[in-house]
């Protein structure tokens, strides 16, 4: 399939054809295989925004293209694998390389370090809040895989925030791209329109992340003050 899918790029490249077209054609033609692969790339530091990924094939999948539910599980699984191989990679090869040559694909230090920042502070819960999340569901592999988290509790917080993530995306989909089909030929517009309808939800985490690491640093202190005085 990856040789089919390269050879199919270099095919449209020549063509004069725009990268969304690529990712419309490699939807439509192998579905859920071609949710995967892009979902997978796309949980890597390769910048292809799920915006273009899930909405449109939801939305293929209410005209009968496809099934809505199996479009989620695709996207699910696929960032499962990017994320997870990140995670490998990084346990791999370690942080100095990550930060002597990352900038070769899309990582600059300051990425890098705000990635670290967020696992080693937000730990578990924070891998499953960075699905959900812009630029910090594309990094989070990383810093997870070199500070060696757990692989277990890294992949169900994976699969469960890419699963919800997943879900919004194709049910926003499915409305939006319902109710303006053009939106599919101006893919510039298709990202700016469903970030906008995004954001209220992007809030709504970051809000319950917020409140839900300050009940843990509220429960924390209590059991800090307890222990000085027994």
């Amino acid at each position: 399939m990856a040789s089919f899918v390269f050879a199919y790029l270099v095919e449209i490249a020549e063509k004069g054809k725009t990268m969304l077209q690529f990712w419309f054609q490699l939807l439509l033609q192998w579905r859920y295989a071609g949710i995967v692969f892009l979902m997978a790339v796309e949980s890597t530091v390769i910048p292809i925004p799920s915006e273009i990924i899930i909405p449109p094939a939801a939305y293929w999948a209410s005209m009968g293209e496809m099934n809505f539910w199996w479009v989620v599980v695709a996207g699910m699984v696929g960032s499962y694998l990017g994320s997870s191989l990140s995670y490998l990679f990084a346990r791999k090869v370690g942080r100095p390389f990550l930060e002597k040559y990352g900038k070769y694909f899309f990582l600059t230090p300051e990425k890098l370090a705000f990635a670290e920042k967020w696992t080693i502070r937000y730990g578990t819960a924070g891998i499953f809040m960075a699905r959900m999340l812009p630029v910090a569901r594309h990094l989070v592999s990383l810093p997870a895989g070199f500070l060696k988290m757990n692989f277990v509790r890294f992949s169900l917080a994976t699969l469960l925030g890419s699963g919800l993530w997943c879900w919004v995306l194709a049910w926003f989909g499915k409305k939006v791209i319902g109710d303006q089909p053009g939106l599919l030929q101006d893919p510039a517009m298709l990202v700016h329109v469903l970030k906008d309808k995004l954001i209220y939800f992007v809030g709504a985490v970051i809000i319950f992340g917020a409140l839900y690491f300050f009940v843990q640093y509220q429960r924390k202190k209590i059991q800090s003050t307890a222990v000085l005085h027994e």
